[in-house]
């Protein structure tokens, strides 16, 4: 479940300036680390732990070099990666070069069908107890206890 607060801000231009905005903000996202994705793995695979560390240092490894190289990388079920470069527009042919015409890369991940049916399906909540200022001095909050319990399992 994502869980939002509500936030407000006074808009500082455009036709509603001066006027007190409220808006949805996401509060702190549970995290499923490293460690608990080597667990579940290990659980429903007949791998052995280092074995999926491994793997997972590798998997990084092959996806830097190819990236590096300009190449995309399929990632079978979960999407594709790939380097884009976005480009300034010139006046003239003569001043499109690499080092005047081209920004700074770009990592764009593209996921397949089921993950975005997995992020649509998610769960969505706004706590309308309490409206906090996005300018600070609103109210601090405890995480649950439940925000670091391993949400897969």
């Amino acid at each position: 479940m994502l869980e939002h607060e509500i936030k407000n801000k006074v808009l500082t231009i455009g036709n509603r300036k001066g006027q007190t905005v409220y808006y949805a903000y996401p509060k702190s996202q549970q995290k499923l680390t490293n460690d608990m994705v080597v667990e579940r793995i290990v659980r429903e695979t007949s791998l052995s732990e280092g074995d999926v560390k491994n793997a997972l240092v590798s998997l990084s490894n092959v996806v830097c070099d190819a990236l590096q190289l300009g190449m995309s990388v399929d990632l079978a079920e979960l999407g594709s990666f790939r380097v884009v470069v976005p480009s300034k527009m010139m006046d003239t042919p003569e001043e499109v070069t690499v080092k005047d015409a081209l920004k700074t890369p770009k990592i764009v991940f593209t996921p397949k069908q089921k993950m975005r049916d997995a992020a649509n399906a998610v769960e969505l909540s706004i706590d309308k107890g309490s409206v906090k200022s996005s300018t600070g001095g609103g109210t601090t909050t405890n995480p649950d206890e439940s925000e670091t319990e391993n949400p897969l399992g």
